[in-house]
Formats: C-alpha cells, structure tokens, sequence
C-alpha cells in the first residue's frame, strides 16, 4: 500500500490537477456526466452508461468502490478493461506519476492513481462520453478535477462524518463542490436542509437545476415480476411502461436522475425516443443492490452500509419479497453508524448472523454480536468468524424451516460485503 488507502486522503486537488496537467488533461477530451451524493451513485451511473450505450454512443464509466476486481471502476461500454488493457494503462501513465511524485511533498495516492488512469484511458479509447462517479464528497474528490456538462447530487445522508463533516448541511457543501458554472444540475429529492444548500450552490454557479419530484420524476410505480414497471417524467418528456429490472422506489429515482441527466446532455427539445429508454432500463443491472443470487432458499444480496441506504434497502426488501421470515448476514465496517444500522434490521430481522467481511476495516465479529445482542436479544444473534460460514450457516436455518416456509437469507452491510458474498455464492451477474 505505497500509495495508501482510498479512504484516507488529503483534502486536495493539487497533485491530481498536475499529474493530469503533464497527462495532457485527458479529462477534457470528452462530455462528462458527473454523480455524487450519498446513496445510489453507482446504480444511477450504470443507468446513465445504459441510456447512453442504447443512443450508440461510446462510453466510459468510473465508479468505484469494486465489488470483485479492481478492473470493474474503469468500464468501456459496459465492460471492465482486460487485465492487460488495466495493466498497460497503468504502464503508460507511470512514468508522469513518478514525475508528478518527485515534484511534490507527498505521492500521487491510490484513488488519484486510479482516477487518471480512468481519464487516460477514456481518451485513449476514445469515449463519446463518461460517466464519473465521485469517490468520497466532491470538493476535494480527485474526480472533481472534471467539469461535469451534467452533475447528478443522489440523495445526501450522514456517511463518512469523519471526513465529509458532522451533518447534513456540511456533508451537502461538500458534495455540492461538483457543480460547475453554466453545468446543469440533476438533483435527486433531498432532505430540506441539502437541498437548500445544493440549491445556494446553483446559483452561485449559475448552473441550471433540474430537481426530482419539481422538473422531472417517477409519476407511478408498480411491483412486477423482477423489478417494476414505471412511468417517468423527464425534462422533456413523459416516458411509460418503462421496466426496471431493479428493486425499490430508490432505483426508480435512480432511474429518473439518469434519465433527466441524458437528456440535459443531448440538448434541444425533443425528448428521447421511448422505446430507446424501455430497451436501455429493460436491460440495466446493478450487482450487489438487492441482488438476487441463489433460489431455494432465496438469497439476496445487497451493499447498504449507512442508515441511509439501508433504510431504503429494507423498504425495498418488504415491498419485493413476501418472505415470512428473514435470516440476515451482517458485516460492517467499524467506522460505520453500526448501531444505528443495527436498530433498523432489528425489525426485519427474524435471526442475526454477525461475521467479518475480507476488510481490514470490518468490525470485529464478537464487537458487532455485542453490539446486536443489545437490540435483538440473546437468542435472535449468532456468530460466525468468516463470511463462508456465516452464509452456509444462514442457508442451512432457511432450509431447517422447509421449503414451503417463506424464509429468505439476507446479506448485507458493506460493499465488500456484497462483494465478498457474490464471490462465494458465484452469482452469475457480471459486475
């Protein structure tokens, strides 16, 4: 780890800004569609990438944290570079990291190396456009050295206070950072007090809003067979019988941000042909967000890891799947709102099965079952030290009430988590 951890960064531009300088700004070679915010940034890129792909248009996305493989946070048109295409790219672009590196009083850091090797290679391609989803804020986020045509704010909650700061208002500045003079704003619905500083930031910028719920969004929604069926308004248009093969009111939101930031992106006033967006939603994924994996008992898998997200995890859940009952796996990271995330399973949650994720930063399995024991009672927490165990342990009590029970499995708590899960179950979804 010579160049650190992502989730330890210095609060700077600077050395992103130089190496990409000496790099010859490849992140000016393209249109930008930029996403930050809490919750639902991967999912809202991967919907954007989707419409995008569906107009013939070649496109980068970078996204980040992984589930699996490093490789999945740089994807050309839906696929994850090759090992060699990774590896080459890094090859390339080294020897200004080390010219970078001799100029400054600090390395160019691991998420800053992935994030210009992501421009790099999106301009090398090249792309018509990319899909950039900020790692941690957006002031400070080695992404924001791009200026966003479009930036999409997804619903802002308490995450990463440490870092981001201690509540709404500060954590919403921070992600506001991404707005850029004369962009256009795509704001997914927000608690007031983001909004308004969202909003104060618009302004300033003189970027054009456009806000969920007021300029576009989801007019209806119904359950169906492996998603929803939505009706969605976009700036431009009315777009019906739209099937969403994802799970929730949050990824139909999801899926009205894209669809607003693409057509801000395309400019004019025609709105984009509707059968274009049904084939482009029809066949969007999301791996790791409430993620099927396995049948008999029923598996899901999903990568919540703040209140936020996990509350509309669990809304999602009751509305998706009429399970009777739900054994869930749970794995966090110690630097988490874990009680908080514990209060909300507590309901849900007929058996509690703690255990630890492949993160050096994953709570401790013992530390998490005292943790759950003050909510869900002696009797309703087991243990298990390893992931493996913890899912055999959890198919095997679904399987002990049979197969007519209702019981579902439920794994959830981090992205590694989600990750880790869908590796050992080797779910067949591609990330």
């Amino acid at each position: 780890m010579e160049r650190g951890v992502e989730w330890d960064f210095e609060p700077t531009l600077d050395r992103i800004a130089a190496l990409l300088d000496v790099l010859g700004s490849p992140q000016r070679a393209y249109p930008v569609i930029h996403i930050a915010g809490t919750n639902g940034k991967t999912s809202t890129a991967r919907l954007t990438e989707a419409l995008l792909k569906e107009r013939n248009l070649r496109v980068g996305r970078f996204t980040s944290p992984h589930l699996v493989s490093m490789r999945e946070r740089i994807t050309v048109d839906g696929e994850p570079l090759s090992e060699e295409r990774f590896a080459q790219v890094y090859e390339e672009i080294l020897p200004y990291v080390e010219l970078t590196d001799a100029q400054g009083h600090r390395r160019i850091q691991f998420f800053e190396l992935l994030t210009a090797m992501a421009f790099a290679a999106f301009a090398d391609t090249p792309v018509d456009v990319a899909v950039i989803e900020a790692g941690m804020g957006g002031s400070w986020d080695a992404t924001n050295v791009a200026d966003g045509t479009v930036t999409v704010i997804t619903p802002i909650s308490l995450d990463h206070t440490d870092r981001l700061g201690p509540d709404i208002p500060t954590i919403a500045g921070e992600k506001a950072g991404i707005i850029k003079p004369g962009c256009t704003a795509v704001f997914a619905q927000q608690e007031l007090e983001a909004a308004e500083v969202l909003m104060r930031r618009a302004v300033e910028v003189g970027a054009v809003v456009a806000r969920e719920g007021l300029e576009f969004g989801v007019l209806s929604r119904e359950v169906a067979m492996g998603g929803q069926l939505l009706t969605l308004r976009g700036l431009k248009g009315v777009y019906d019988e739209v099937y969403l093969p994802l799970y929730g009111s949050y990824q139909a939101g999801n899926a009205a941000c894209a669809l607003a930031a693409v057509e801000a992106l395309t400019g004019g006033d025609d709105p984009l042909d509707v059968e274009l967006v049904r084939q482009a939603f029809a066949q969007a994924s999301s791996p790791g967000r409430m993620e099927v994996v396995r049948r008999n008992p029923t598996v899901v898998v999903d990568a919540a890891h703040n209140p936020g997200g996990m509350q509309a995890t669990l809304e999602a859940l009751h509305e998706a799947f009429d399970f009777a009952k739900v054994v869930g796996v749970v794995a966090v990271m110690a630097d988490k709102d874990v009680e908080t995330i514990l209060d909300l399973l507590e309901p849900v949650l007929d058996e509690i099965i703690v255990t630890r994720n492949s993160s050096p930063r994953c709570m401790p399995p013992e530390e998490l079952a005292a943790l759950a024991r003050s909510l869900f009672g002696e009797d309703r927490v087991h243990v298990a030290d390893r992931l493996d165990e913890a899912i055999d342990r959890g198919i095997a009590m679904a399987d002990a009430e049979g197969e007519f029970s209702g019981t579902g499995v439920f794994i959830t708590g981090s992205v590694v988590t989600a990750g880790d899960a869908r590796f050992l179950l080797k779910a067949e979804a591609r990330p």
